[in-house]
């Protein structure tokens, strides 16, 4: 959009406004099939920005598109005017009113987060929708959002009292509940507000639109209904056919996806907490039709939880490496199951009901199977469903269940026929569809499966969406249950709701909104559900070598197209995980999983260079990645930005060459050689304070920071020193020295084998850099190097089946993560593959097998907290090290909640990471290491981790190793 002049706008407002590339791309997408290029972004950070920022559009007659996480399905977020950011700013809690039970918030506020302050109060917000830790309550007002407790606790449009906003003309108004005289004296006057509850009342008032919306409107019985604005809400009030007191215009802004006002306050009513003892009963279905005939008897039973999910989805389950732990519950191969959560008071009156539930269960006969979960296995059960969306897109290839019928809710009565037909349609189109939802509420999330990168699938596209809103048109049902109506329904809403009433909307936005400038193209006047995909319709896709293997998506563009817009990584630190760490410290959407995958998508599509991957936008995205691998494991479609960098950087520096200072970290092992051999000299250097400083300036590391010393030690002189095993035998097994252990952490090296020798097993000890400081640096040829040379050397052992037992995570898990995409003999991999191990992970089978007891350890009483190394977090499991600190039956082990240190070998040593480094470690690390007693043990396996508790808190951490060899008796 030429000539309109940002930059003018921008330097008048406290937040920012961007117009480069780079945001704009960010941008342009959202969880949705659609793509959008905006013209500029903006992050306000008041309310004064906001009426500038609506001046300023109605003067340009731009488009304004409101967002808080952006995870909306339906394209509500996307379109080419002025993105207005409100998740940076608009996150404060204002007032919690205890009498009333009412808190006010800002539409920034992530939900989870709410509930999580409003815990020690015994209150909740109670619409819990699958993105909870980081959607925003702003979005869930604008989206009428429900969530697995709607059938219990109702959806948003249920608990919003009032709303602050900003009109069209920039006027502040505060929407609440007026009585019948305040109705009336609001319709009087020529402010826009007044404007808006005159022709309110001539809409509401008149016979043939309230009968037409009584019989044209879905059913009152579905509580889920969100297409179009909620007028048939309104008629509920008292002041026209209904009986709810009072009159509110927040019903009709619930649900209206931004495009009336523009909200920056909003106070929410409050439940008590649930009932304290909950139980869940998942039945397993051998079809999809006896899943369904039991959904109506089951919701007798008061339910707090009653969710669907289908093979489809449950097959998605078993490739992400954090669900796989969460179907425990899952017996056999069910076509469908349903999760059945119970909830009361007492344990005595909570059994009951369970006992009632299950003999409906049985009376029906329907299910194969119906396990009972209590306590922390209810929540995974929750976290398996919840991650249903965004598994949705770890499907390999271009086709994939694609969101455009997913949202159809109808009466519960309705839902057995209305699936039988859905199916049968589906069969017409030969559609494999996915089924899964919120059973109890009559809505099920249905998707077909296509591939959008078609054009013929892109007509199917359209062909079933019409025929399924003609469908739930025949039941009355809501084709918008809680998704919204976005891009991919607005179309459907005249068919949905009958022409005459589809005019009434339009008469409602062109009063709130008269030239049109809140998110348009949306509800009213929509663009077409068919045009502005993501992908470009039969396209020839450029051809992209890269050096690593990205087979196992299909090439490294779809490993970036695997990103769906879930935005499972822009979750705060105060989640659960370690994704994305660099996220947590700046709230920077190019600080994502999901930002960085947009991002090379974007540039390897549209780039006009030969070589894709050279673009600053790029190399600015990356810059910040931590390669932490967390977005491997957390992220539902496990888009792997860690192995993403490693490529981009490779290409990058092919093209612009090598820095000194990267060359220095890749080759760190090479300077740690020589140093160590000179071990006074070098540290002395370093700890100069002049030629210290001289040194950390040349190399670009932080003056602030401290840099390890580099020793010399003889292993296996050490090794053959110890005394004969004889008869005390437990086995054999190759100890890795990693290129750290063998130069920085020798103590750690030296622990390992007096531990492992004094336990009975004979070591071999191999000696090999493992490639990490390449890989992380992009020096892939050397890494690919190293790597074919520990495949050679270690080959011989593990094809005789014994354990390479490493200590540095980051280094033996390599060779179960990225040499997979070296190329390298593949059989020779997948031995040494199979037979790597953290040594956590091989005491941790040995106490399974019975060879290790808490009897070889002390009795003393010790306090023990453990900080997970990331990729330990990422590619195998914390658990092990629980499992082998607690060999001392007396040590007390937790695990600490610390995400991602913020070192991430040698990101956290870098000058202009190093703010960023110490922020990442402050937010969860830090304070958890400053609480802790003076006494307490902290054990941390990453080389990187303990230098940066070290760093960050004064207090030093040690490896697990160190910490069990201590406690060995002798």
């Amino acid at each position: 959009m030429p000539n309109i002049p940002f930059d003018k706008l921008g330097s008048t407002l406290e937040g920012s406004l961007h117009t480069d590339i780079l945001t704009r791309s960010l941008y342009a997408t959202d969880a949705s099939v659609y793509r959008k290029l905006p013209c500029a972004v903006a992050y306000p950070s008041g309310s004064e920005d906001l009426k500038k920022i609506i001046l300023f559009a109605k003067e340009h007659e731009l488009g304004l598109i409101p967002r808080t996480a952006g995870t909306s399905l339906a394209g509500q977020c996307v379109g080419e005017g002025l993105v207005v950011d409100v998740s940076r700013h608009f996150t404060s809690m204002l007032d919690l009113d205890l009498d009333r039970k009412q808190i006010t918030l800002q539409p920034g506020v992530i939900r989870d987060e709410v509930n999580e302050f409003l815990k020690p109060h015994g209150l909740f917000f109670g619409p819990n929708t699958s993105t909870s830790n980081r959607c925003m309550i702003g979005g869930m007002v604008g989206n009428n959002s429900s969530g697995t407790t709607s059938i219990q606790y109702g959806v948003t449009r249920d608990k919003v009292v009032a709303l602050k906003t900003i009109l069209s003309n920039g006027e502040e108004v505060v929407f609440k509940v007026i009585q019948t005289e305040e109705f009336q004296e609001k319709t009087r006057g020529e402010s826009l507000e007044a404007k808006i509850y005159k022709e309110l009342s001539n809409i509401l008032s008149d016979n043939n639109i309230q009968k037409n919306i009584l019989e044209q409107f879905p059913k009152k019985s579905i509580h889920r209904r969100n297409t179009g604005y909620a007028v048939d809400a309104l008629l509920d009030s008292e002041l026209f056919l209904g009986e709810d007191p009072g009159f509110n215009l927040c019903k009709l802004l619930c649900g209206s996806e931004g495009t009336l006002a523009f909200t920056t306050e909003i106070t929410l009513q409050l439940d008590v907490l649930p009932p304290p003892h909950s139980a869940m009963v998942v039945t397993h279905y051998t079809t999809l039709e006896d899943c369904l005939e039991d959904v109506a008897p089951v919701m007798a039973h008061n339910l707090h939880t009653c969710e669907m999910m289908d093979r489809v989805i449950l097959d998605c389950t078993k490739n992400n490496k954090t669900q796989q732990a969460n179907r425990f519950f899952v017996e056999g191969d069910p076509a469908a199951l349903l999760m059945l959560e119970v909830r009361s008071s007492s344990k005595e009156d909570l059994q009951d009901r369970l006992d009632t539930l299950q003999e409906t269960i049985a009376k029906t006969g329907k299910s194969y199977s119906s396990p009972v979960l209590l306590g922390e296995q209810i929540n995974c059960a929750l976290e398996l469903r919840k991650a249903g969306l965004g598994l949705l897109g770890n499907m390999v290839g271009d086709r994939k269940a694609v969101a455009c019928i997913e949202d159809t809710a109808v009466a519960l009565e309705d839902l057995k026929d209305f699936i039988g037909e859905f199916t049968g349609i589906m069969k017409e189109f030969k559609q494999e569809a996915v089924y899964y939802a919120h059973a109890g509420a009559g809505e099920l999330h249905l998707r077909p499966i296509l591939n959008l990168k078609k054009q013929a699938d892109v007509r199917l596209f359209r062909e079933i969406t019409t025929r399924v809103a003609e469908l739930t048109k025949k039941y009355r049902g809501s084709f918008s249950g809680e998704h919204g109506d976005g891009i991919v329904r607005a179309e459907f809403i005249p068919l949905m709701i009958g022409e005459e009433n589809y005019e009434v909307l339009r008469r409602i936005k062109r009063v709130f909104d008269p030239l049109n400038v809140f998110n348009p193209g949306k509800i009213v006047d929509p663009y077409p559900m068919d045009q502005n995909l993501r992908y470009e319709i039969d396209r020839q896709e450029p051809e992209i070598r890269t050096a690593l293997d990205f087979g196992d998506s299909g090439g490294i563009l779809r490993a970036t197209e695997k990103c769906n817009g879930s935005g499972d990584c822009r979750k705060s630190e105060m989640a659960k995980g370690a994704m994305c760490p660099s996220y947590h410290a700046t709230r920077n959407e190019k600080d994502t999983t999901r930002g960085r995958a947009n991002a090379l998508r974007e540039f390897l599509t549209h780039n006009p260079k030969d070589n894709k991957f050279d673009a600053p936008e790029l190399k600015e995205v990356f810059d910040l990645c931590l390669s932490c691998k967390a977005c491997g494991s957390e992220c539902p479609s496990n888009v792997d930005v860690a192995t993403l960098k490693a490529e981009f950087l490779y290409q990058y520096q092919e093209e612009h060459g090598y820095s000194f200072r990267n060359k220095l970290f890749a080759y760190n092992t090479l300077a740690n050689r020589w140093a160590s051999k000179f071990p006074g000299l070098s540290s002395s250097l370093l700890q100069s304070k002049y030629s210290g400083r001289l040194i950390k300036k040349l190399s670009g590391v932080a003056i602030e920071r401290s840099i390890p010393k580099a020793r010399q030690f003889d292993f296996q002189g050490y090794l053959d020193s110890r005394p004969s095993l004889s008869s005390r035998k437990k086995g054999a097994l190759v100890l890795y020295i990693d290129e750290f252990t063998q130069y920085l952490d020798i103590e750690v090296g030296r622990d390992a084998i007096d531990l492992l020798h004094s336990l009975g097993y004979e070591i071999t000890l191999y000696f090999g850099e493992s490639g990490r400081t390449f890989i992380s640096k992009g020096f892939l040829k050397q890494a690919k190097e190293m790597a074919r040379k520990n495949l050679e050397a270690l080959y011989p052992y593990t094809v005789q089946g014994m354990y390479v037992v490493g200590l540095e995570p980051s280094a033996v898990l390599s060779f179960r993560d990225e040499y997979h995409r070296f190329g390298l003999d593949a059989d020779k991999l997948n031995s040494l593959s199979g037979k790597s191990l953290l040594l956590e992970e091989f005491l941790s089978k040995e106490i399974e097998k019975g060879h290790l007891s808490s009897s070889s350890f002390t009795k003393e009483t010790r306090n023990v907290k453990i900080h997970g190394h990331c990729h330990q977090k990422s590619l195998s499991d914390q658990k092990v090290t629980f499992d082998i600190l607690n060999l001392p039956e007396n040590y007390k082990v937790t695990i600490i909640n610390s995400g991602c240190c913020g070192m991430a070998g040698s990101f956290g040593y870098e000058k202009e990471h190093y703010e960023v480094s110490m922020k990442i470690g402050g937010l969860r690390l830090f304070p958890a290491v400053a609480r802790a007693p003076q006494d307490t043990i902290f054990a941390a396996n990453g080389t990187s981790c303990r230098h940066q508790i070290w760093d960050g808190t004064g207090r030093k951490a040690l490896h697990p190793v160190s910490i069990l060899n201590a406690a060995l008796l002798r």
